[in-house]
């Protein structure tokens, strides 16, 4: 399907940094690496287009997070892998749940645009590009979803029409490369 190889193409994660004393009596040293690894490895996954291995990663990742910010970003991912399996009204749920939570997350107002489109429910998708824009006027994924919205809802047809007619002049050319094959 060539809508659906579009979708994929638009699907964004986040990496996490972690900060971790070394010890109570020695200076804090920072310590970069994803503080949740399964829900590093889900985004790996679903940036790859695995989209089962993506969400098997993330559900358990959701288990172990710590705090708000993971869950909303392996919500926000859910989103996206269950977009990619084609579960639209699961993909939906978990994008939902994010702007409950938090309603300035513009990733996940780009994620969930993509949903609305492939359920061709173009005014919401149009709502939330202008929601995630508002919030974030230069993301480029944005302006990707939008210019995929407006394929959808505002394609162009070209104005030129081909006519294929041959001239009386080119069909008796004796010199015509096709006559002399005959």
């Amino acid at each position: 399907m060539k809508r659906h190889s579009k979708f994929c193409h638009i699907l964004v994660v986040i990496f996490l940094l972690a900060s971790a004393p070394a010890s109570s009596n020695e200076e804090a040293k920072t310590v970069i690496g994803p503080e949740n690894i399964f829900l590093a490895d889900g985004a790996d996954a679903l940036i790859a287009g695995n989209g089962e291995e993506g969400v098997r990663l993330t559900l358990i990742g959701l288990k172990r997070a710590d705090g708000a910010r993971q869950e909303k970003i392996g919500h926000s991912n859910l989103c996206a892998g269950y977009l990619l399996l084609n579960q639209l009204e699961v993909a939906l749920e978990h994008c939902n749940w994010v702007l409950e939570l938090d309603p300035m997350h513009w990733r996940t107002y780009n994620n969930r645009a993509l949903v609305y489109m492939r359920l061709e429910r173009f005014d919401e998708a149009e709502e939330d590009i202008q929601k995630g824009q508002t919030i974030r006027p230069g993301s480029r994924n944005l302006k990707s979803v939008k210019g995929m919205y407006l394929d959808e809802t505002q394609p162009v047809t070209p104005n030129i029409e081909v006519d294929e007619r041959r001239s009386i002049d080119e069909e008796t050319d004796p010199e015509s490369p096709n006559d002399a094959a005959k």
